[in-house]
């Protein structure tokens, strides 16, 4: 089992910045791939961004040369940091981890932009 916690959500004005967090915990040697997703009100779940074991990185195009993925593995973190944000990457933002045919998710950090 994996255990995943999200931190650093918060409320930022529209143009600032914020990094948001995953920590993981159990067999965390299973995942091959961490992924932050959104979800907005009434929308789907989407994909941000991911990164693979070997640091492989992708993006969804509304977010490429805004925010940057990146991983800590001596501290078995993953970060998110998000610059220029917009009122349109307001979400519940959540950290997946996947690997060995199984799926993990967080519960989700909020994150507002205010224009």
């Amino acid at each position: 089992q994996v255990q995943l916690r999200e931190s650093g959500g918060g409320l930022v004005q529209a143009g600032g910045s914020l990094r948001v967090s995953c920590a993981a915990s159990g067999s965390i040697a299973s995942i091959n791939v961490m992924g932050w997703y959104r979800q907005a009100p009434g929308k789907q779940r989407e994909l941000v961004a991911s990164i693979t074991s070997g640091g492989s990185t992708n993006y969804a195009d509304s977010v490429k040369g805004r925010f940057t993925i990146s991983r800590d593995n001596a501290k078995n973190t993953v970060y998110l940091q998000m610059n220029s944000l917009k009122p349109e990457d307001t979400a519940v933002y959540y950290c997946r981890g996947i690997g060995l045919g199984r799926s993990y998710w967080g519960q989700g950090t909020q994150v507002t932009v205010s224009s």
